[in-house]
């Protein structure tokens, strides 16, 4: 593994408002090894999307950078794929013609017609979608969709597998088959994932580190928490695991008490609300 796989230095950038400069990160710095998973998490507003667009190339940083492999990201590219919450699949086409749109897009000059079908179905079979291949979105369910966008992102190969809550949508059996999924997917290929989520045990169960943002405007990283759970991971088995609670504990202690900067004095809940928290015993979603 690379330590300078993807670097995000100095990381800021402002939106213009009437009212003047509104700055939605400051400083942001981050280091990602190849095919390390790496969760982003906070308070709603916090920018996290922000960041996952800025690396994405959808959004320009107004000071700093992102460098893949060496190369500054300037603008999309096939090799940084992004799966959003809207399975964003078009619907006039079958979850076949939707994977081979992306596939055509990127292989058209170095794959021939059958080895672009073979891929296109290799990529459907690794989301558990091969039966389904010839059925539009309106066929399928919302779980399904999300497995088609999957494959459409991976049969693109990148590099980067960028997921802004992605099961964000879904019922809860839904979404935890989908993780077992993902788990299962990036074992296999080995990407190096960014996903965005709000649910801490999501957080906990699929990271190899978790990245905890302070609240906006001008949100930052507040702490970083290395999850050194063993490979393969079983949700049942973790459920009653000291070290995994200690996880889940630690990220909730920080959307509760510490999410906002350094500098900012502001009133934290006590430490009986955290422990609650922590045990379950309020039903408080991490936004």
């Amino acid at each position: 593994m690379s330590n300078e796989h993807l670097m995000l230095s100095q990381v800021s950038i402002e939106f213009p408002t009437p009212s003047g400069p509104f700055k939605v990160l400051d400083n942001v710095n981050l280091n990602i090894k190849e095919g390390e998973f790496v969760s982003l998490i906070g308070h709603s507003g916090c920018g996290k999307s922000t960041v996952l667009n800025i690396v994405a190339g959808l959004y320009e940083a107004t000071t700093g950078g992102v460098i893949l492999d060496g190369k500054e990201v300037t603008e999309p590219g096939p090799e940084r794929a992004v799966v959003f919450q809207n399975h964003s699949l078009l619907p006039w086409l079958t979850a076949y013609e939707n994977v081979e749109l992306a596939v055509k897009q990127v292989f058209k000059k170095t794959k021939s017609k059958a080895e672009m079908d073979e891929w296109v179905k290799h990529n459907l079979e690794l989301v558990h979608m091969s039966h389904a291949m010839h059925k539009r979105p309106d066929e399928i369910s919302g779980g399904m969709k999300q497995r088609v966008g999957i494959a459409r992102a991976l049969a693109m190969e990148p590099k980067v597998l960028l997921m802004d809550e992605p099961f964000g949508a879904l019922d809860a059996l839904t979404r935890a088959h989908m993780q077992d999924s993902l788990i299962e997917i990036q074992a296999r290929l080995n990407n190096t994932v960014i996903m965005i989520t709000h649910d801490v045990d999501e957080a906990v169960l699929l990271s190899d580190r978790i990245v905890m943002m302070t609240n906006g405007p001008a949100a930052t990283i507040g702490d970083i928490l290395k999850v050194e759970l063993p490979r393969p991971r079983n949700r049942v088995a973790l459920a009653d695991d000291a070290q995994y609670n200690h996880y889940r504990a630690e990220v909730l202690k920080f959307l509760y008490e510490r999410q906002h900067r350094p500098e900012d004095k502001t009133e934290k809940k006590s430490e009986a609300d955290v422990t609650s928290i922590a045990k379950g015993k309020i039903n408080v979603k991490a936004a």
